[in-house]
């Protein structure tokens, strides 16, 4: 599931299947080919800043395989949405668990894999099917909100070692905020544009997303080779909490020291990205 400042994982916003060609089985008759030909359509993991890097390294091998499955259970796409949704809050939950933090970490990645499996095959299944909607891109972004939310709420929780408040906690319900605040600043561009009657992406392509200031676009492009603002993504956060957990466990310290390093580290981005897309937003001509 997308905007050029977000690593953002895909969904049923994809591009659709050439035209005129009518000659698919039925969903019990599609073979994983089938599902290849017609729901990963040429240049599918190509696009720039949509495509998660996980799903152009593998899972986009995988997904037909599992799209098969839910083609022969006959799961619609916005039902695969829905479990899309419900398996990346519970990772947040699974994270937050008081228990032993190595395997909540552990479960925790498991689940926003699944998460991202099924990014992947709900939209594989609705061009499959001819399904995709203005709904299942909604859910999809919703989804994404949720998700990245509920394991930033989760780390910190991790962090705070269990359900009780503290400032651990509270840190990460700001690195939650901060996630939230910086999706919705990007999805508000396409508000905002379709209420002032324009169409939802600026003309002049990649040079309308840059800044006017030669200053803020050499930050803007640094701050994107760096690529921090990462690691308040989904995947990339989930293998980082295992990571630390690991660290913590290998240690034997009696605190979640890795781990609360974590969090401050990604509150901070947190926090610093959503100011810097908000002026990398206002600096550029994508409000033009």
């Amino acid at each position: 599931m997308s905007r050029p400042t977000e690593a953002e994982l895909p969904g049923h916003e994809h591009p659709q299947e050439p035209p005129g060609d009518d000659h698919r089985p039925h969903r019990k008759g599609a073979s994983v080919a089938d599902i290849r030909r017609y729901g990963q359509p040429p240049g599918l993991k190509d696009r720039r800043n949509e495509e998660h890097w996980a799903g152009r390294l593998y899972m986009r091998d995988l997904s037909p395989f599992f799209g098969w499955i839910a083609l022969r259970l006959g799961f619609s796409p916005n039902q695969l949405t829905y479990l899309m949704m419900a398996s990346g809050v519970a990772a947040g939950v699974v994270v937050s668990l008081p228990a032993d933090p190595l395997w909540t970490a552990l479960g925790g990645a498991f689940l926003i894999q699944v998460y991202l499996l099924l990014d992947c095959v709900d939209g594989e299944v609705a061009r499959y099917l001819r399904q995709t909607s203005v709904a299942g891109v909604f859910l999809d972004r919703i989804g994404h909100y949720l998700s990245e939310v509920s394991l930033l709420i989760g780390l910190g929780f991790m962090a705070q070692g269990g359900w009780q408040n503290g400032g651990w906690a509270e840190l990460g319900l700001v690195a939650a905020l901060g996630a939230a605040l910086i999706k919705a600043e990007t999805d508000n561009v396409v508000v905002a544009r379709a209420k002032s009657g324009l169409t939802a992406d600026p003309s002049g392509g990649d040079r309308a997303l840059r800044p006017r200031s030669t200053g803020i676009a050499l930050a803007r492009q640094a701050a994107s080779m760096l690529r921090f603002h990462r690691i308040i993504g989904a995947v990339e956060l989930s293998l980082l909490i295992l990571a630390a957990a690991v660290i913590d466990a290998v240690t034997g310290a009696g605190d979640p020291v890795a781990v609360r390093v974590l969090m401050a580290a990604v509150a901070v981005v947190a926090v610093v990205q959503t100011l810097l897309h908000l002026v990398s937003i206002l600096a550029s001509r994508r409000l033009k």
